[in-house]
């Protein structure tokens, strides 16, 4: 496993301490600094960035605007065309990974951001009874037929690209996997469900990010999601956290403090011969820190990845001596 943080574009704190704390690959962003970030001299220049700083950028999780795309709406084909020359600039450049999604008018959605944890940490949470009187989206009724359709259409003109381009495209689950949410259906909320977009078009470049926290508030078993996807080869990327709860209602955890078994999932990971990237995410905003960006503040971050490792040294069986 290349166990690797989420950065932003451009050097900062978090960058040092990633090194600092042993890790040499990195997942980032689109550089948004920039006027058209996917075009291929932003893109170029955010890797010689990360590499400058000893760090490998593995996967971009990222897109140009899509949501003509998702929604099949006037304008979507001149998306397209912009996705497909952000395809071939990544495989031009040499970043490996694409994490994308199918969540049209909004991506992962939480009813709060302020959810008291252990200790007092503050964790972002879902409760779909509060939105039972939400007013629908500008976007109105969007059924599930509809989305399915587009996302057929759009894979069959990104695949393509995607395989001469040599970028793997990791499908990312529907987070919260509920549907609809103010009227927009949400169709990824399964491991069955990613399995049949997957399947829309067939390509050994096609595959999926195993978000283990939408997973299980989907009411799935980890170890055998990541089985299932690793012995065909559709394993891309992993979010390697976890929650507490189903998918009406649920908040997200430290990473030793949900439901799921993450020494068993890590050890699956190992016995599949899992080598891809993956990353913690949705972490605690931890004492001293503003919760500006939920899921993404620092502290937790840091308690994160030294959690994974010692998960991944255990399920290695290896151990270190202590002089």
């Amino acid at each position: 496993m290349l166990l690797a943080e989420f950065l932003p574009s451009r050097p900062n704190r978090l960058w040092s301490l990633s090194r600092q704390m042993g890790l040499g690959h990195a997942v980032g962003p689109l550089p948004w600094e920039e006027k058209e970030p996917w075009e291929y001299v932003p893109l170029l220049h955010m890797k010689r960035r990360f590499e400058d700083a000893g760090l490998k950028l593995e996967v971009i999780e990222s897109m140009p605007p899509s949501n003509r795309i998702k929604l099949g709406a006037p304008g979507r084909d001149e998306e397209i065309e912009t996705f497909k020359r952000f395809v071939e600039n990544m495989g031009a450049v040499g970043i490996p990974v694409l994490c994308y999604n199918f969540m049209a008018q909004f991506n992962w959605f939480r009813t709060s951001t302020t959810t008291v944890t252990r200790g007092g940490a503050l964790v972002s949470s879902y409760d779909h009874s509060l939105l039972k009187d939400a007013p629908l989206t500008e976007a109105g009724i969007v059924t599930e037929e509809r989305l399915w359709d587009n996302l057929k259409y759009f894979l069959e003109r990104i695949v393509p690209v995607a395989e001469k381009a040599k970028v793997k495209l990791a499908l990312h689950p529907d987070d919260p996997p509920i549907s609809p949410i103010r009227g927009v259906s949400r169709i990824l909320r399964s491991a069955d469900a990613l399995q049949r977009a997957i399947d829309l078009v067939p390509s050994e470049y096609s595959g999926v990010t195993l978000c283990q926290g939408t997973l299980t508030t989907a009411g799935e078993h980890i170890p055998s999601v990541i089985r299932r996807f690793a012995a065909q080869n559709k394993l891309f990327f992993v979010h390697f956290r976890d929650v507490r709860g189903s998918a009406e209602k649920f908040e997200e955890t430290f990473h030793d403090d949900g439901q799921t078994d993450m020494l068993e999932a890590m050890r699956t990971y190992y016995e599949v011969g899992f080598s891809g990237p993956a990353r913690p995410d949705h972490v605690p905003t931890m004492e001293g820190e503003d919760n500006a960006n939920p899921g993404y503040e620092l502290l937790g971050r840091l308690y994160g990845v030294g959690y994974i490792k010692g998960l991944m040294e255990a399920a290695a069986g290896r151990t270190r001596s202590i002089s």
